[in-house]
């Protein structure tokens, strides 16, 4: 299957009308086709089933290429899978895409991806941890995004442990950083470890919360 092949499938299901809802919506310029998620699910299940990695890859490749809103969507969804071996070059592929994030769907969806190359090499931390240091602001928010799964463990390790302190410190040295997508990713690592680590949450608020947006204060407080 082509890229276009998969962009034509994709198209088989616009609602008339859609795209300009869609575009309105996410505030983007890129082209869309007015596909609802549930139909990209479909597609994306028909095309994995009949694709090996290396196939698969090509494909996302291609249709991240397109810039098209439902092909970058569904280029992600292609490589989101627990088990990958090799995943080198998944984890590579990934990668490439961080400095194009520009509107937050397209980028948390790829951030899904990229947990679980993550997760599957912890190792891999190091590399997340220069994307703190860009100028770019959607790349700086992925850190945290793609991290969100060490905020979840009830009964984490040491080494588990050991990159939830260090994704604290980038958050900390978010703090003054007023973009509201930057505050509402601290806010969202931080709700969701107060739900398991609600201790380092309050640690966290008493030293940085002042310097915080009051709205992100409040939401990563939410539950505690």
């Amino acid at each position: 299957m082509t890229p276009q092949d998969a962009i034509n499938a994709l198209r088989n299901h616009a609602v008339e009308g859609k795209a300009l809802q869609m575009a309105a919506y996410h505030k983007s310029a890129r082209p869309f086709l007015g596909v609802a998620n549930p139909m990209i699910d479909a597609e994306v299940k028909q095309w994995r089933g009949d694709l090996d990695i290396d196939g698969r890859i090509q494909l996302a490749d291609g249709l991240w290429k397109s810039n098209i809103h439902e092909a970058r969507i569904a280029a992600t969804k292609l490589l989101t899978q627990a088990r990958i071996r090799p995943d080198d070059a998944v984890w590579e592929l990934i990668k490439s895409w961080v400095p194009d994030f520009d509107a937050w769907a397209i980028a948390d969806h790829a951030c899904t991806a990229g947990r679980k190359r993550l997760e599957a090499d912890p190792d891999r931390i190091e590399e997340v941890e220069l994307w703190t240091k860009s100028p770019h602001m959607w790349t700086r928010r992925a850190a945290l995004v793609i991290t969100l799964p060490w905020t979840k463990q009830n009964h984490p390790k040491a080494q588990d442990m050991e990159i939830r302190d260090r994704v604290l410190g980038w958050a900390a040295g978010y703090v003054d950083d007023k973009n509201w997508f930057i505050q509402k990713s601290i806010s969202w690592w931080l709700r969701d470890l107060s739900k398991h680590d609600p201790d380092r949450t309050r640690a966290f608020l008493a030293t940085y919360g002042a310097r915080m947006k009051p709205f992100a204060r409040k939401d990563a407080a939410k539950n505690l």
